[in-house]
């Protein structure tokens, strides 16, 4: 046989294997572990972990008025621009001037919903669309979020699967926020809020 019959032969062989079935118990997806125990808790660590700070959960009805303490706490602005879609909570009751549209870059406090969040790395999956705008929750230096425990799901793939079955379609944008914007591009020195929010704030409700 010559080095060209040999060539060839490997190359023969190499292909055949490529051909060869994969065992038919052998998993085609590659599937992250399940975060393990109460997935309300595990992403309230998660999130604390990277800087967010979180608190409830509490009813619906109860959540303008954590986020006015909070404000007061911190020394904030009493206006906030929020989602349309939040535009029927009682801000009012609760001294805060909420304006239901987007945001610009003059605005200081944001309120947002979340379409989900991942107890697995404590990121909120937010989606964009008329009634959600993006800017809300990237052009403020506070994001405030308020998150259904509903909508608290294991891991980030159980996200997608959860948007494919509900809405069927990719909305404009899908954006995650896991935690303040930060950035150690300058010296190796970690710095909150470079690209956007440096303070966030997640309110869980039940309802």
């Amino acid at each position: 046989m010559s080095n060209r019959d040999v060539i060839f032969e490997r190359v023969r062989a190499g292909l055949e294997r490529r051909r060869t079935p994969a065992a038919p118990d052998a998993p085609s997806v590659w599937r992250p572990p399940q975060p393990s125990g109460d997935l309300i808790e595990r992403f309230r660590q998660q999130a604390t972990r990277l800087a967010s700070t979180v608190i409830g959960p509490l009813a619906a009805g109860d959540a303008p008025a954590a986020i006015a303490d909070y404000i007061a706490r911190e020394q904030l602005p009493s206006q906030a621009v929020c989602w349309p879609a939040l535009a029927t909570s009682d801000w009012a009751a609760a001294k805060l001037n909420v304006e239901p549209r987007p945001a610009t870059a003059t605005d200081l406090v944001g309120i947002t919903g979340a379409f989900c969040a991942i107890a697995e790395t404590g990121t909120l999956m937010l989606l964009s669309g008329p009634q959600t705008p993006a800017t809300v929750s990237l052009l403020p230096e506070t994001h405030v979020a308020l998150v259904a425990v509903t909508r608290i799901v294991a891991t980030m793939e159980d996200g997608w699967a959860r948007l494919r079955a509900e809405h069927g379609q990719l909305p404009r944008a899908v954006n995650f926020v896991s935690g303040p914007s930060r950035t150690a591009d300058i010296e190796q020195t970690v710095t909150l809020g470079a690209h956007g929010p440096y303070r966030v704030l997640i309110v869980l409700t039940t309802d």
